[in-house]
């Protein structure tokens, strides 16, 4: 077995694991809200019902698809900074629902939760700016 077919096997394997990690995210955001729901006295938010889908559409899909694309791109160089930057948005957007959903529940608004879907998009958007310019600048080279 040669050093290239390990890698390859790594690198896949790191995607396979992202969106198992993702996975999971998305059942702990519906066991998370259906047991608010419980204390909360039957009211709930639709911030917090839909936070599932960051994880889910943002998180598993997303790495999904793009290990269908793109197989061995954990493989490239600057993937970790891509990756560390999306998931970070991703992770702040949950967040921020999940933050907004609580106060919906409470009856009170903050200004905060505004500021957790700017970061979080941002951060998101960030993330994809650093894959794109990775695949682009791996194409030029190649």
């Amino acid at each position: 077995m040669s050093i290239s077919v390990m890698n390859s096997r790594e690198g896949s394997r790191q995607i396979r694991k992202t969106v198992i990690v993702y996975l999971i995210l998305t059942a702990v955001s519906i066991a998370v809200n259906n047991i608010y729901a419980q204390f909360g006295h039957g009211v709930r938010s639709a911030a917090m019902t839909l936070m599932f889908l960051y994880p889910l559409l943002g998180g598993a899909l997303f790495y999904f698809t793009l290990g269908l694309i793109v197989p061995r791109i954990s493989d490239r160089r600057n993937y970790r900074l891509f990756y560390n930057i999306y998931n970070s948005g991703i992770a702040v957007l949950t967040v921020g629902s999940l933050l907004k959903g609580i106060l919906d529940i409470a009856g009170t608004a903050s200004g905060y939760v505004q500021l957790f879907q700017v970061t979080g998009w941002a951060g998101a958007a960030a993330g994809l700016v650093c894959l794109i310019a990775m695949v682009f600048k791996r194409r030029e080279l190649s």
